[in-house]
């Protein structure tokens, strides 16, 4: 069977470089700061008292992410021959699709993707570890704990004030991926006189930059499954994120017979990045996924941090719909695209990407 069939199990592939298609045009959309897994904090009020004792570390990608190797080749124009390259290394698909919903306390579904991410932390957790933290925020939800009685302040009228914690001058939001990590935070400190709220996780981030926050500390009495992510890190993601999340959304919800044509279709007009290296030489190769058959795939993601997550050192650079068109018309031998290979994700085909394919070359 095809190894990117659309099929729970993960499945092995290998990567390489060796696509020739059209450069793209737009700037590369790294984030320009990580974050740093959380150390022991204590719980702050709404009043703003408490203290992180470990910081949000600002670094540049480049400086950050451990440089895996990986094949280029020329990336250059329509039917490029590509240069010789290496065997591809080895690559290992996660599940393809959206995990089922847990409750670790009943009746508070998790955030099971940034759950996950965050279960996977080590101590002193790498560059990419965190920058998938910092992707599975941007989906989903989180809770708030709120001093008080939640309910009671909104049917009041009232504001629910971001519960906080400090470090000298900074100020931290806090923030939960699910009941557990919720009451990890009651036992920490003791304060039963809480309530915990819901809300949409692109809501809480916007909230929290409206604010002067130097960040968001996730989970953080959850240690080592805890972290503090910097407010450059929070801004750069919102400005490359799609305000549709049309790609996401699809990926995260249920599919059926008609869900890679829907997928395909948003790809027509959503904001697009592919993998990208410079070689020594000054050419650039896009990366593709090469099945056991020698089938093969360009990797297509919804957002730079889908990428950076993957920790191989490549460039995220911008491209649009009818560029993809361009690049798979250049190359017959391309069988389609894979979308978020970090996962959730899905593989399409040429027929899928009837849309993309009949778009004007750019």
């Amino acid at each position: 069977m095809a190894l990117f069939s659309r099929r729970p199990a993960p499945n092995a592939a290998s990567e390489s470089t060796d696509v020739a298609a059209p450069a793209p045009t737009g700037e590369i959309a790294a984030a320009s700061a990580v974050g740093t897994a959380a150390g022991n904090t204590t719980d702050g009020t709404a009043s703003g008292e408490g203290d992180i004792t470990a910081a949000a570390a600002a670094a540049s990608i480049a400086d950050a992410v451990p440089e895996v190797s990986i094949s280029i080749s020329t990336f250059g124009g329509p039917g490029a021959a590509p240069a010789a390259v290496p065997a591809p290394a080895p690559f290992t698909l996660p599940s393809p699709e959206m995990p089922a919903v847990t409750e670790a306390v009943p009746g508070m579904p998790d955030n099971v993707l940034l759950k996950a991410a965050l279960a996977a932390l080590v101590a002193d957790a790498p560059a990419p570890q965190l920058m998938n933290v910092a992707r599975q925020l941007l989906q989903g939800h989180l809770y708030l704990r709120v001093k008080g009685d939640a309910r009671a302040l909104v049917d009041a009228g009232k504001e629910l004030p971001l519960s906080i914690a400090t470090r000298g001058d900074e100020r931290f939001a806090l923030v939960f991926s699910g009941g557990e990590a919720l009451r990890d935070a009651v036992n920490a400190d003791g304060d039963t006189d809480t309530s915990a709220v819901s809300k949409p996780a692109i809501e809480v981030l916007n909230e929290v930059l409206t604010d002067d926050f130097a960040g968001i500390a996730i989970d953080h009495a959850s240690t080592p499954h805890s972290a503090i992510l910097p407010r450059q890190l929070l801004e750069r993601a919102l400005v490359d994120l799609d305000p549709e999340l049309a790609v996401k959304t699809l990926l995260l919800g249920a599919r059926d017979a008609a869900t890679p044509a829907a997928v395909a279709g948003v790809l027509v007009s959503a904001p697009l990045w592919l993998a990208a290296r410079t070689t020594e030489s000054g050419d650039m190769g896009i990366a593709e996924v090469h099945t056991e058959d020698g089938t093969r795939y360009i990797e297509v993601f919804s957002h730079p941090l889908e990428l950076i997550a993957l920790g191989r050192g490549d460039e995220p650079v911008q491209i649009t719909g009818p560029q993809l068109g361009a690049a798979l018309r250049s190359d017959d031998g391309i069988t389609g695209v894979i979308v978020d290979p970090a996962g959730p994700w899905i593989s399409l085909t040429r027929t899928d990407l009837a849309a993309v394919l009949a778009l004007d070359a750019p």
